[in-house]
């Protein structure tokens, strides 16, 4: 007898999401499921959602209507300490050294060890002994030490925003290699970037947004047709101001 794969796990549910700031609506009534173990890249021109989406995965932004479920919970309280979330800023101490501003994370997350913290340093091909504060690192190595702060509490979900910005073809090339390992060792990685070539090769899915909602997910790299209106004076927004 044949026996049969289990069925993928979703660890990621979004039921009919909308998210209004004032009249506009950046998320349009989004549904998706997404299962465990996989990286995902969110593609999308600007103002399409993605960061919105992104944002609200991470418990940033709160739904104007609609649900997340996140693990199982609906409450990102329940859940925060299994997520990495990397903004577009950096959110790190401009005035701290790399391992300073990692020890500090560490202890929001109740990790006494220096040794993760040496040991994500080192993964994002950065030095833990480089003591000069972080306001004089260049973008790209800004940006690989904002994916160690992530990393840092080996989280279940990997959020990332423009991981890719400002850091040269070989440090991001080394940065998707990082964030493949970490998605075979059972992580879910979501990855917002306009540099989706970089992960060609290396991403499970390609989700496609257009004005404020998900209108394709292809596992090749090939933007769909897509027929998504933008009504009324803003994308998502009737004459009225009502949503559709």
């Amino acid at each position: 007898m044949t026996e049969t794969a289990p069925a993928p796990v979703n660890v990621v549910t979004i039921t009919n999401l909308i998210k209004q700031f004032g009249r506009f609506a950046a998320l349009r009534g989004v549904t998706a499921e997404f299962s465990g173990g996989k990286l995902y890249a969110i593609l999308g021109d600007n103002g399409a959602g993605k960061t919105t989406l992104l944002r609200t995965l991470a418990g940033l932004n709160r739904p104007s209507s609609g649900q997340v479920a996140i693990l199982g919970a609906g409450k990102f309280h329940d859940i925060c300490q299994h997520v990495g979330y990397m903004a577009h800023p950096s959110l790190l101490y401009d005035e701290m050294g790399g391992m300073e501003n990692l020890e500090y994370f560490a202890r929001l997350y109740g990790i006494t060890s220096r040794t993760r913290c040496a040991e994500v340093i080192r993964a994002v091909g950065l030095d833990p002994d480089l003591v000069r504060p972080v306001g004089q690192y260049s973008q790209g190595m800004r940006q690989r030490m904002s994916l160690a702060r992530a990393l840092l509490n080996d989280p279940k979900i990997l959020l990332l925003d423009e991981p890719f910005s400002n850091v040269d073809l070989h440090s991001a090339t080394e940065m998707v290699r990082l964030l493949a390992r970490t998605r075979d060792q059972g992580t879910t990685v979501f990855v917002v970037t306009h540099q989706a070539s970089l992960l060609e090769g290396a991403a499970d899915e390609f989700v496609w947004m257009e004005y404020g909602k998900i209108v394709a997910r292809t596992r090749e790299l090939k933007r769909p047709e897509t027929t998504v209106e933008k009504t009324g004076g803003n994308w998502g927004e009737t004459p009225g101001g009502s949503l559709r």
